[in-house]
């Protein structure tokens, strides 16, 4: 061991011990700042291409027009294709809530329409004036989507 730190010494290097429960224990020549400064932007890169997945929400209305319907439900198919989660609250207003089954057919169509990129993950719950549902993104659903693309033909 205190060859090693004269040699460490000599090459104006760090002698680092790389595993202290080895008989004997394995220690390795390195600059240690170096060695700091590479894991450290390793694990810079690792956190960068780890996504993180936020919850988006997407607000309808039981008497909710064809056109409004359909643009608010192409953003929630963006956002899936993006890999976000999605909220979808149905909001009754006045006497709308004793009619829920309308909230329901709105979600059911919701989750129909964009089953090529999401899957629902909680389903329809009445929780006070609101309906809810939540989406995540198919990757399963979405990797089918794009072979059927690919070989439309066979």
């Amino acid at each position: 061991m205190p060859e090693a730190l004269d040699i460490a010494r000599e090459l104006d290097l760090d002698l680092v011990e790389v595993a202290a429960e080895a008989n004997p224990p394995v220690c390795r020549i390195m600059d240690y700042g170096k060695f700091k400064y590479e894991s450290s932007q390793r694990a810079k890169e690792s956190r960068k291409k780890a996504s993180a997945i936020s919850l988006k929400e997407m607000k309808y209305r039981p008497k909710i027009g064809q056109g409004d319907f359909d643009t608010k439900t192409a953003k929630v198919e963006k956002f899936l294709s993006g890999g976000h989660k999605v909220k979808i609250t149905i909001m009754f207003r006045g006497r709308e809530v004793f009619h829920p089954e309308l909230g329901r057919e709105i979600l059911e169509k919701v989750a129909e329409t964009v089953a090529t990129v999401g899957k629902v993950d909680q389903f329809p719950k009445l929780d006070g004036r609101n309906m809810t549902m939540v989406l995540s993104p198919d990757k399963a659903a979405k990797q089918r989507r794009k072979d059927a693309e690919v070989s439309p033909g066979e």
